[in-house]
């Protein structure tokens, strides 16, 4: 069975869980029970053909956003990685590689790409 990196499913919106499914039009979280209608996607376009990012729990970002990770990162060449609840300040969207698309710069790692769906607005 694929985890969900390979099938892009979205981290559960109220425990922030990576082992959700997709049972029917729903996607199901096994941690915490929840159940929740799939959308389009993280990165769609709204009425004016805008690109939309949404981050790990639905709400757009903007450039100029802060944002905190939602999950441990590991980063090649650091011991310790990004924790979760690290605070990045000051995002920027970009049309990164491989789903990477907010550009921003962590204390102690400067400039990095992440992918929305690790974030969540604050």
């Amino acid at each position: 069975m694929a985890d969900n990196a390979e099938n892009q499913l979205p981290p559960c919106p109220e425990c922030a869980g990576a082992y959700t499914y997709e049972m029917g039009a729903l996607l199901v979280c096994p941690e915490c029970g929840h159940e929740w209608a799939q959308t389009a996607g993280d990165a769609a376009a709204d009425d004016t053909g805008d690109k939309v990012v949404k981050d790990s729990v639905g709400n757009v970002l903007a450039d100029g956003d802060t944002v905190t990770v939602v999950k441990s990162l590991k980063v090649k060449g650091s011991p310790s990685g990004i924790k979760a609840g690290t605070k990045v300040r000051n995002i920027k969207l970009v049309d990164g590689v491989d789903g990477h698309d907010i550009d921003c710069r962590i204390e102690g790692f400067g400039n990095m790409q992440l992918k929305s769906s690790v974030v969540k607005k604050v």
